[in-house]
């Protein structure tokens, strides 16, 4: 099973590497730039395996990249405070 195959498992994976790039150092702002590309490659060339990430999807799509960035951010933010 993979981490996609479930939103929940997503957000906390996503939260565990969050936390470890922080501990090593990694800045907030280059955190956001990976989350922005990974979540171009996952809009690109992933299929979303439920809802949540078919909406996410759709939300990127829908976005130019100023708006994506944000959207990257604030799923950044939502697993930090979880």
């Amino acid at each position: 099973m993979s981490v996609l195959d479930n939103f929940g498992d997503w957000k906390e994976f996503l939260g565990d590497r969050v936390s470890q790039a922080k501990q090593s150092g990694m800045e907030s702002e280059t955190i956001t730039n990976v989350a922005y590309q990974i979540g171009d490659y996952l809009a690109q060339k992933v299929d979303p395996k439920n809802d949540q990430e078919r909406l996410l999807k759709q939300l990127w799509e829908a976005g130019d990249e100023e708006q994506q960035r944000a959207l990257a951010s604030l799923m950044v933010k939502l697993v930090q405070n979880k």
